[in-house]
């Protein structure tokens, strides 16, 4: 007799159908994926597209994408990839307190960032100069998965990526998604004051009185207070909420943080070089589109999407090298 037992997918989603909340997204009625496909042996629909983003390209380019400080020496800041771990290890402890389903949840938070340009919202802000309305990460990823990696994932976790942002007014249909907007804001919240502590930038005496006497000290006692507050809330509404109280404190410590770090004006040199960078490379791509690699040219796109398709999936590092390479003068040749 053997020590263990096969869980495969059809003993998985008859736990989802009994064990999960009424609420939640089982993937056995998941809307399905725009090109169908026979279902995996072993794994869920969602639990089968939270590894296709897991092992996908741009998961793997967010180890060198600025999450707030461009290109930082230091090795304990915090990149893109980090924040990313960090909103999946919150959406899941809320997806699973609420009974809700954790791969879906999952799945959302691995993939909810791929989309990011380089040197963070930053350079977001530069690409929106060459669109019209904004240009939304939240919307690259969902490009990316669909045209430029496309991984045909289902219409769930699609949805969850692209309603991610509280910038995307229509929000996610489905409560893992929800999940998703709060775990990004208290992981970017906790983690980018911790970040400007480091850097000098902050001293803990610096923040509003209110966020500390609600949440406690910057770090992990703001992360479990704010987890805390949407599973208490959500269990007394029936839908993905944050206490009133505490979502305004929170609100008054992101306007804080915009004001103190995020748009301070000792960042300002970082953000003027970093919109310089991604300003230049867009312009020359566009005049040298011969120099766009094969797999960002789709004829569905016009010239400037395929010069924002490869600029925008740049890392930090590597659209500082280009740009050295395009326009720094040489020496010698």
């Amino acid at each position: 007799m053997s020590n263990f037992e096969l869980r495969n997918r059809i003993a998985q989603e008859a736990l989802e159908e009994k064990y999960l909340a009424p609420g939640a997204t089982r993937a056995s009625q998941s809307k399905g994926r725009a090109i169908p496909e026979a279902p995996d042996e072993l794994r869920t629909a969602f639990a089968r597209d939270r590894d296709r983003i897991l092992h996908s390209k741009a998961f793997r380019r967010l180890k060198h994408k600025t999450q707030v400080f461009m290109n930082p020496e230091g090795d304990h800041f915090v990149t893109r990839l980090t924040h990313t771990l960090k909103v999946t290890q919150i959406g899941r402890a809320i997806a699973e307190y609420l009974s809700l389903n954790v791969a879906l949840a999952e799945a959302v938070c691995i993939g909810h960032d791929v989309g990011h340009s380089p040197f963070g919202h930053t350079g977001e802000d530069a690409l929106s100069e060459f669109v019209e309305g904004e240009w939304l990460h939240s919307d690259q990823s969902v490009r990316i998965f669909e045209v430029l990696e496309p991984l045909n994932l289902t219409w769930e976790v699609i949805d969850g990526i692209r309603a991610h942002s509280w910038r995307v007014e229509e929000g996610p249909a489905t409560p893992e998604g929800a999940i998703v907007r709060y775990a990004d804001r208290i992981a970017y919240l906790s983690h980018d004051a911790e970040d400007a502590i480091r850097a000098g930038v902050l001293r803990v005496e610096d923040f509003p009185d209110d966020a500390i006497r609600v949440f406690g000290g910057p770090g992990r006692q703001w992360i479990d207070s704010m987890i805390r507050s949407v599973i208490d809330q959500s269990l007394a509404s029936g839908t993905i909420e944050m206490e009133p109280d505490r979502l305004a404190v929170m609100h008054e410590l992101r306007s804080f943080m915009f004001e103190r770090v995020y748009l301070h004006p000792a960042m300002e040199p970082h953000r003027k070089r970093a919109k310089e960078i991604v300003r230049d490379l867009v312009g020359y791509f566009k005049q040298h589109p011969g120099e766009i690699p094969e797999t960002y040219r789709h004829e569905d796109a016009d010239l400037t999407t395929q010069v924002i398709d490869y600029v925008a999936g740049m890392t930090d590092r590597y659209a500082i090298k280009v740009h050295d390479e395009l326009f720094r003068p040489r020496l010698f040749d």
